[in-house]
Parts: structure tokens; C-alpha cells; sequence
């Protein structure tokens, strides 16, 4: 059999050299950026065994390229995807699966197991003849192209306020309109602080995670935190005390009073008992402070709540204190840290639905 001729791409010209190179640098698809480095070294001479040796492809791949280059130009480079076999499940059925797949066994007088598996949820397909035999990687790839994945079920407790609605607008109107005559301060416990290692995170060596002792006592008791947060300027207030009665938030109470003379201070907080104390009410009553009670379970209302989840990321998680004096310095220190960079609080949740709430909901997604 005598030797197959020499095959070359075709001349090309100035312009389309260019065009060549820069696919060959830029190109994202390996096809295309395969097929046009072909063409390129044909362009520059370069023989079909020179080509195949070098990018470790055939001859005859070669030879397909340069051709359909000659024939059809730049198209030539796009992968033109056939896109596989057809689907033998089709669209309605993958539908169905992932509704099926939504619901509990108990929907179905199951009570063998609470939950699907994925080899489970496979027999029970084929038992109510919804598709035939079906791999669990099948069955997998359906549910991920449907949206469907593995989650965690979590509790969602629901407000038995019947005022929700009025106190929410009430404490969204302060957040949003602050009035004339005070201002607006946001008050909570945080806690209780007692002596423990903390998980956190922090950056290290792959496959080296930082280790924290494991302790089985907590000595030292505990403390509690009760925080102020003030909206004008963004500034944290705290102290730290061991217990969290109403004596303890009336002096909190009489701290800020001292601080603001003259405005007056509408606060707002949760339902904690130590908070609607008689002596507390009668106090805040003689003293120009309004409170502004959130409705139960409705703590997420308080501004102050996302300033302790920062606290506790940056200033606890990751921590091992020995002493509550130490431990006492360090929030200390992040108070300090905060305060200097604190901004007027504004625009809180605008594009959250309860915006839009007239009534409670009574489902959630």
C-alpha cells in the first residue's frame, strides 16, 4: 500500500492567522482551542505525523480537521455536540419523581422508615409503577436537574402574639422614622458567659485543624452581658454582671438615663420577666423611658441581635478563656474595636417580606 498523501490546510491570510493565535490563547472549549492549534500548524507547514505527534491525536483526526477548515472555515472549530442518546425517561415521569420524592412515607401508609433513601425511593417507583428499574445514580441526577436536594429539617416556631402585626409596625417605625423628641435604643442579654472552649473557625494548613482542649467541668460560674445598643450612633453599651435580674437591668436602665439627660429613650426589648418587674415600670414611668416590647418570638425584631451574633464570631468562637477576667478583656476589647468604626444604624431588613405582612403567616416555605 503506498504512503497516504501529505495533507495541508489550505493558504490562509493575514487576518485569519491572527484569528487563529488568538484562539489558540483564549479559547475556553479544549475542542475548539485543539482543532484550532491543527490548523495553525498546518497553516505554518507543518506535516500530519509532525501534527499527530505533537498534540498526541491520530492522523486521521488530523486530517478530519483540516479538511472540514477547508471546507467550512472558522465554523470548522466549534464543536457541533450531538447531545447524547434521547432521554428514556421523560419529562413528565422526572417531574413526578421529584414530587414524589417532596413527600414523607408516612404520606403513603409507609411506616417502616420516616424518610427516603435513595435506593428506597428507587423501589417504591418501581412499585407504583411511576418508571421501570432506576439506578440510585439515576435516580440522583434527576432529582439534582429537578432542584431537589438533601436538607436538613429544622423547627420554625410561630408567634402566638395576637398583636404581632401592631408591634412589629410599631418597632419598624421607630427603626425607620426615629423620633424627634429621644432616641431609639435596642436592649438584650447575652449569655450566659461561663469558661468553656468555643469552637470557631480560623485559617491553617490543609488537614490540620486547629485543636482546642475538651474540658468535662465548668468552674467559675457564669456571667451575663445586658447590652444597649444606641441607633443614633451605632455605639454599643454593656456591662457584665453575674445574674440578670430586674435589679440588674434597672441599673443598666439608670446608666443610660445618666448618659442621655434631658431625651427621652424609647427602648426596645424582648418579654423577659426582669423587664415588665413592677419596680422596673414604675421607674421608666418617672424617668421619660417608653419600653417597646417586641412580640413573642419575635427577637429577630431587635437590631441588637445581629450585633451579638458578631460578637460572638469575632470576639468568643475560637477562644479557650481561663478566667472571666480574661475572658471580660477580650469582648471588652472587640467592644473598643466596634465603637470606633460604628455608623448610624438605618435601613433595617428593606426588602424582607414582613414589609409587606398584614396578617401572621401561617405556612412557611
Amino acid at each position: 500500500m503506498g504512503r497516504r498523501p501529505s495533507v495541508f490546510v489550505r493558504p490562509v491570510t493575514m487576518d485569519e492567522g491572527r484569528k487563529l493565535q488568538r484562539i489558540s490563547r483564549t479559547a475556553k472549549d479544549p475542542v475548539k482551542l485543539r482543532r484550532a492549534i491543527v490548523v495553525l500548524m498546518s497553516a505554518q507547514g507543518q506535516t500530519v505525523k509532525d501534527i499527530s505527534t505533537l498534540m498526541q491525536v491520530g492522523e486521521d483526526y488530523v486530517r478530519d480537521v483540516i479538511h472540514a477548515f477547508n471546507e467550512r472555515g472558522f465554523d470548522a472549530l466549534d464543536p457541533k455536540w450531538s447531545g447524547g442518546r434521547p432521554k428514556t425517561i421523560s419529562d413528565q415521569v422526572r417531574e413526578h419523581i421529584c414530587l414524589i420524592a417532596r413527600t414523607s412515607p408516612a404520606d403513603w401508609k409507609i411506616t417502616a422508615f420516616s424518610t427516603w433513601s435513595l435506593s428506597k425511593l428507587a423501589e417504591h417507583l418501581v412499585k407504583y409503577q411511576v418508571t421501570a428499574a432506576i439506578s440510585r445514580e439515576t435516580l440522583r441526577r434527576i432529582l439534582r436537574a429537578g432542584k431537589v436536594s438533601w436538607k436538613t429539617t429544622t423547627t420554625w416556631k410561630a408567634s402566638t402574639d395576637p398583636e404581632f402585626i401592631a408591634k412589629m409596625h410599631r418597632i419598624l417605625a421607630l427603626y425607620d422614622t426615629p423620633p424627634t423628641d429621644g432616641r431609639v435604643i435596642c436592649v438584650d442579654e447575652f449569655g450566659p458567659l461561663n469558661l468553656m472552649p468555643r469552637k470557631g473557625k480560623a485559617w491553617g494548613l490543609v488537614r490540620r485543624p486547629r485543636r482546642l482542649r475538651a474540658t468535662y467541668n465548668r468552674y467559675g460560674g457564669v456571667r451575663h452581658m445586658l447590652a444597649a445598643l444606641d441607633l443614633a450612633t451605632g455605639k454599643l453599651y454593656y456591662r457584665i454582671r453575674p445574674r440578670k435580674r430586674w435589679r440588674e437591668f434597672l441599673g443598666l436602665l439608670k446608666t443610660l438615663r445618666a448618659r442621655w439627660p434631658g431625651e427621652k429613650l424609647y427602648v426596645v426589648l424582648d418579654n423577659f420577666s426582669p423587664h415588665k418587674h413592677a419596680q422596673v415600670r414604675a421607674w421608666t414611668t418617672d424617668n421619660d423611658v417608653e419600653l417597646v416590647f417586641l412580640p413573642t418570638y419575635g427577637s429577630w425584631l431587635n437590631w441588637i441581635e445581629a450585633e451579638f451574633a458578631a460578637l460572638r464570631y469575632f470576639a468568643l468562637n475560637g477562644t479557650d478563656h481561663r478566667s472571666h477576667g480574661e475572658q471580660n478583656a477580650a469582648i471588652a476589647a472587640y467592644v473598643r474595636w466596634r465603637s470606633a468604626r460604628a455608623e448610624p444604624k438605618t435601613a433595617f431588613a428593606p426588602d424582607s417580606p414582613i414589609r409587606s405582612w398584614t396578617d401572621y403567616p401561617t405556612k412557611t416555605a
